[in-house]
């Protein structure tokens, strides 16, 4: 009798590990590139959700865009849902700001929603509405209700993909300040979250071109806007953890108009092996940023590259499994470490929600 019950307590130990594996939903981002298809077509048996940008909205809120019918079909084939982003071009605030405050460029947009959804036979839609400014919080978090409540009569999905925000308050510099009006303060994280079926918020660019060098995304800093969030009343299971599978690169650059200055830019992996090859430079572990970075030396100017790779991924994914988080939003498909994969089926298994 006790070795069954002990046979039962395992069993159901190991079913248990399992059930808690399979919770995490893997939302990839995806371009119109070849690396960003070929990776979605070698990997979609990991992928729970793709969302290749490939929508834009106009000020009318006419959308215009397509999907590739050969990511259809292996997104059908691998029970991957598609749910496309919804772009203002550029991330342009003006834009922004004439779509959300005119309710007939929001019904059009929504309807528009609904006949690419027949078209495609879409899963749903996100948000990537960036730049939006603190004085539209209310128009905006109305255009998403509107649009949820379509989307829902049709059986549709909505989320959006939010800009991280680590406090309720200015910030120390004009740079914070500015990053909170402009991009941080006009999303209603708890609002939006109950009204959606859920939220991506992007815990990366930590550190950009903007900046001075540093991580893309510390599991430090990126616990840091988890925990904000969810201080806000946003519920675990409505937030999935944006992960970044992209290096940034820190050089000296020059325009005539500017003269020369700091400059930063996105790097895909390949990319990276390409310029530690070209400088010779060696790349180390930062321990509390829990990244490789290197530097080197330019003909007298240091130059910084700090990377993400198969090794960055893990401490991430601690933090998913820490909060008991919905998941993870990867941007973006094709410019990933190729070991990022093996990371990520080891650590986390994908699930269909």
């Amino acid at each position: 009798m006790k070795i069954l019950i002990a046979v039962f307590l395992l069993l159901l130990g190991i079913a248990t590990e399992n059930h808690a594996q399979t919770r995490s939903e893997n939302l990839f981002y995806m371009v119109n590139t070849p690396e960003s298809f070929e990776s979605f077509k070698a990997n979609a048996a990991q992928i729970s959700i793709v969302c290749p940008q490939t929508f834009l909205v106009s000020k009318e809120g006419v959308l215009s865009g397509s999907v590739d019918p050969r990511v259809l079909a292996l997104a059908k084939a691998n029970h991957v849902k598609v749910m496309p982003l919804i772009v203002n071009s550029g991330f342009n605030q003006k834009l922004l700001h004439d779509i959300v405050s005119n309710p007939v460029a929001r019904k059009r947009s929504i309807e528009m929603m609904l006949e690419y959804a027949k078209q495609y036979d879409l899963d749903g839609w996100q948000f990537d509405l960036e730049g939006l400014h603190i004085s539209d919080m209310d128009n905006f978090t109305l255009y998403f209700k509107e649009t949820a409540d379509a989307l829902h009569k049709a059986d549709l999905q909505l989320s959006a993909a939010l800009v991280h925000a680590t406090e309720n308050v200015g910030g120390p510099s004009a740079y914070h300040l500015f990053l909170y009006e402009n991009w941080r303060a006009g999303y209603s994280l708890k609002e939006l979250s109950e009204i959606g079926d859920f939220i991506s918020i992007m815990t990366y660019d930590q550190h950009t071109r903007r900046t001075p060098p540093g991580p893309v995304a510390s599991p430090e800093w990126m616990e840091k806007v988890i925990k904000h969030l969810l201080a806000q009343g946003v519920a675990p299971g409505k937030l999935s953890m944006g992960i970044p599978n992209y290096s940034v690169h820190w050089f000296t650059d020059y325009t005539e108009e500017r003269g020369g200055f700091a400059n930063g830019r996105s790097a895909k992996y390949p990319m990276v092996q390409h310029l530690l090859g070209q400088y010779n430079a060696v790349k180390q572990w930062h321990e509390k940023a829990q990244v490789n970075w290197a530097m080197w030396d330019n003909d007298g100017v240091f130059e910084y590259l700090f990377i993400e790779d198969a090794r960055s991924l893990k401490p991430k994914l601690d933090v998913l499994k820490k909060y008991n988080l919905r998941g993870i939003s990867v941007w973006v498909l094709g410019g990933e470490d190729p070991e990022f994969w093996g990371v990520l089926k080891k650590e986390v298994v994908k699930t269909i929600r």
